[in-house]
């Protein structure tokens, strides 16, 4: 089945190369997003297929990831049919076919059991989505582009030297080098624990940089800044699900090795590093698109805080994966109606949103009030359960500080939110025709929807698959 899944949306792709047609061709985005989906959900109620060999297998950890990103492409998909449609002015086609052959690429992380082919795939995940920052052809988005394919390279390129360390510490603990996630699971005692320690450091600063962590967040402000709201919501939803389902992977690692006690202080640090780099330039933000680069900068940070709590914080760190991925989908493409319609992306000439783009400016200010906590959403669900766990486990400083930079958070962004959707709509502001439109409008109704029913009621369905990623990550092998 993985070949499908991997398959189709690359041939897909092709055809986009090859379809004549502006208005045509972004309709095989929404063809690629339910064919995909359709064929996780096959996967997920027929668990037998989920194992080819060796080196692809989809284990529970796999599945929350593969789900995450295959739901928030499909959202996305329709979103991107419409709002290529308002953009006939610039050739789509490189855009298209880049779009499509992502959700492919990117299952081929999921499905990875083998740290070399994780690799590749990751890398690949950023190479075929660099193209969709360029989109809008100006000074501002090559320069973003570059950046992101610079500073990626530079931790892709430590993200493989620590695959090689960690393959080198079988050896000098005395079994084979290998690859191989299962053979170092089995074999974790035995791996060399020096070795071990610097493959750890060099594949979270290496994967770091693909999620986003600070220090090594710094192409997120202008990617996300500068590429087109879809984009942003794929960079931050999907890109970086991939590169935290790798750093799980040593983390597991480490775990069976002893060295847990290591890798949580490094991760609470780092987490928390990231949460404060995000409340600093959280403040007086005038650009709202790169606010939501903050944003995730943040949201990164909590999931490595998660991961550094340990076992008992799992199903929640999982959750937010979900939690958060839903609600910046909602945020960037509301964010993006809102740059479309204002040609601006700046609070001095951005006013006034509700009034101009009542369905966009209101769920732009819901997503603000989602994803900084606020109940009854999801991202509320999974932050407190982060938060409590933290508290469990005897880190009272950490969570105070998780406390204080949410707070601090809450109230930057709020701020630059406010701005942007209250207040009357400036009269020099760009005249244009760009108004909510159903495929540009209901991807983010069915955004809100969803962190609505997740943080009221978790489906059973979710539960089960959850607790079954948390049983893994927690068994010994």
């Amino acid at each position: 089945m993985v070949y499908f899944q991997v398959i189709i949306p690359i041939a897909l792709a092709l055809v986009a190369l090859v379809v004549p047609s502006n208005r045509i061709r972004p309709w095989l985005i929404p063809i690629t997003g339910v064919i995909h989906f359709c064929l996780t959900l096959w996967l997920l109620f027929n668990p037998e297929q989920c194992y080819v060999n060796s080196w692809l297998i989809l284990d529970p950890v796999g599945k929350i990831i593969l789900l995450n990103v295959s739901i928030l492409y499909l959202v996305c998909s329709f979103y991107a049919a419409g709002y290529l449609q308002y953009r006939l002015e610039n050739k789509n086609r490189i855009f298209v076919a880049c779009f499509v052959a992502f959700i492919g690429i990117f299952t081929l992380v999921c499905w990875s059991y083998n740290l070399g082919v994780m690799w590749i795939s990751i890398e690949a995940t950023t190479l075929i989505t660099a193209p969709l920052i360029y989109f809008n052809k100006s000074t501002q988005s090559i320069e973003a582009t570059w950046k992101y394919l610079m500073v990626g390279s530079v931790g892709i390129a430590l993200a493989l030297l620590g695959t090689f360390f960690l393959a080198y510490s079988a050896i000098v603990g005395g079994t084979d080098a290998s690859m191989d996630f299962y053979y170092l699971l089995k074999n974790g005692g035995t791996l060399n624990k020096g070795w071990l320690q610097a493959a750890f450091i060099l594949l979270l600063i290496g994967y770091g940089t693909k999620m986003g962590l600070a220090p090594m967040h710094t192409w997120k402000p202008d990617a996300y800044g500068e590429a087109p709201g879809i984009v942003g919501a794929i960079l931050s939803g999907g890109v970086t699900s991939g590169a935290f389902l790798a750093i799980t992977r040593i983390w597991q690692i480490c775990n069976v090795a002893g060295e847990t006690a290591f890798t949580s202080k490094i991760l609470m640090g780092i987490g928390l590093f990231s949460m404060l780099i995000a409340s600093i330039f959280m403040m007086n933000q005038r650009d709202f698109k790169r606010m939501l680069a903050y944003s995730s900068v943040e949201h990164m940070g909590i999931l490595i805080i998660g991961l550094s709590v340990g076992t008992t914080a799992l199903f929640a760190t999982f959750f937010h994966v979900i939690a958060s991925t839903m609600t910046k989908g909602m945020l960037f493409l509301s964010s993006g109606n809102i740059n479309r319609a204002y040609v601006s992306k700046n609070t001095r000439q951005v006013t006034g949103a509700i009034r101009r783009l009542p369905i966009s400016g209101t769920l732009f200010l819901i997503g603000f009030l989602a994803i900084t906590g606020t109940p009854p959403f999801a991202p509320f669900v999974s932050e407190f359960m982060i938060l409590i766990k933290a508290f469990a486990a005897g880190h009272l400083v950490a969570g105070s500080l998780y406390i204080l930079f949410m707070l601090v958070i809450f109230m930057g962004m709020g701020v630059t939110v406010l701005k942007v959707v209250y207040g009357k709509v400036p009269k020099d502001v760009v005249d244009t025709p760009y108004q909510d439109g159903i495929l540009t409008a209901m991807p983010l109704v069915a955004f809100l929807v969803m962190i609505l029913v997740l943080g009221i009621a978790m489906p059973a369905s979710l539960t089960h698959l959850l607790n079954e990623a948390v049983s893994f990550m927690g068994k010994p092998i």
